[in-house]
């Protein structure tokens, strides 16, 4: 059974549901969620025979594995996570797959490029697993598609009535008024988002008019799998390029330099002085996401829903049983159970954080 664990009660109690079947389709295990009857894993926690993931970061696409199924356009970017090694099979969303006798199928869930629920169907009973997912527009990935099914798995990252995003024009404004205030002041701009999927959205959604846009090697290794998979970006200069190019004056003044996180304030960050520096992440709502990297600001940009997108994404699924993981997922659940859905929670190895990767340094 999955172990539903409810406000107070501490993972090591598991409780149950009467709302639950006593053999689901899908169950929770010690390498994460399993569909016993296919023969298979939704991003495992670890190595596993079958791993059918939602999309390329790292803590969905696991290395190790010894098969993969995604979806179609994420098949550069996992492959650029996995290793050319790595025994990937991608499908079109929506092109349903057989794993014994069990139909799978992949929709899109707006996050980054290739992300995909995972939808899981068995004599009518269907299950979607939505991975990470967003509501908002963005042109670097195809958008949220709500899908049908009697029990949903949601993430909750943001799962607060607290987080709710300005409108990515908005946002993007601010960020390019931002970038032309330096520019004029002589100085680099530097925006810290995470390598897959934040800085992309970045790229396509500042004018990239204002001046040349340079790229830690870690944001380009990925932002080239982008582009071979035909999503249309702005040029991109990587800048250990143009650090090799002695005896010629630095550009960097009036640039936008976009790198990871994990970058702020290394000697790399260092080289671009005199410099602005911002972080983009949905945290930067109410934790103070400047502090916490010594930026000077905080651009409120998360690739995953907003309460009011949680709740739209639930309720558009119809599903009458919910159970939330990630992030605020009792909270989620407790507001879910309020409004009369079954709604619990399923606990995760990992936590809350937006905007760190393990696997960032090793794609530098």
């Amino acid at each position: 059974m999955l172990r539903l664990h409810p406000p107070g009660i501490s993972p090591g109690t598991p409780q149950s549901s009467g709302a639950f079947l006593a053999d689901p389709l899908i169950s929770l295990t010690d390498a994460g969620l399993y569909c016993p009857t296919g023969g298979f894993h939704i991003d495992p926690w670890e190595p596993v025979s079958r791993a059918v993931v939602t999309h390329a970061h790292a803590d969905h696409a696991r290395w190790g594995c010894e098969k993969y199924l995604g979806a179609d356009l994420g098949r550069h970017l996992l492959r650029t996570r996995l290793g050319e090694a790595a025994d990937i099979t991608t499908v079109p969303h929506g092109a349903p797959v057989e794993l014994n006798g069990v139909r799978v199928s992949f929709h899109p869930a707006g996050h980054v490029l290739g992300s995909a629920q995972v939808r899981v169907e068995h004599r009518g009973e269907v299950w979607v697993v939505t991975g990470d997912y967003k509501l908002d527009p963005d042109p670097t990935c195809l958008p949220f598609e709500p899908v049908r099914c009697h029990t949903l798995i949601t993430e909750s990252t943001f799962g607060l009535p607290i987080y709710r995003w300005d409108h990515p024009d908005v946002l993007f404004a601010d960020v390019s008024a931002w970038w032309r205030a330096n520019r004029a002041a002589g100085k680099c701009s530097i925006v810290y988002a995470y390598s897959l999927g934040k800085a992309q959205r970045v790229m396509a959604g500042v004018d990239a008019d204002i001046g040349p846009i340079y790229t830690h090697g870690a944001v380009e290794k990925v932002t080239r799998a982008y582009r071979a998979s035909g999503v249309e970006l702005p040029p991109t200069v990587p800048a250990s390029e143009v650090a090799a190019a002695r005896g010629k004056p630095k550009p960097w003044p009036g640039s936008l330099v976009i790198a990871p996180p994990s970058a702020a304030g290394s000697p790399w960050a260092r080289k671009f002085e005199p410099a602005s520096e911002a972080v983009a992440s949905g945290w930067a709502r109410v934790r103070g996401a400047r502090r916490r990297k010594a930026v000077d600001r905080g651009f409120v940009l998360s690739d995953h829903a907003d309460w009011p997108g949680l709740l739209a994404a639930v309720r558009e699924s119809g599903a009458a049983r919910v159970l939330a993981t990630h992030g605020f997922a009792s909270v989620l659940a407790r507001h879910l159970r309020e409004q009369g859905l079954d709604a619990g929670v399923i606990a995760t190895r990992f936590g809350d954080e937006e905007g760190t990767d393990p696997a960032e340094e090793a794609t530098a």
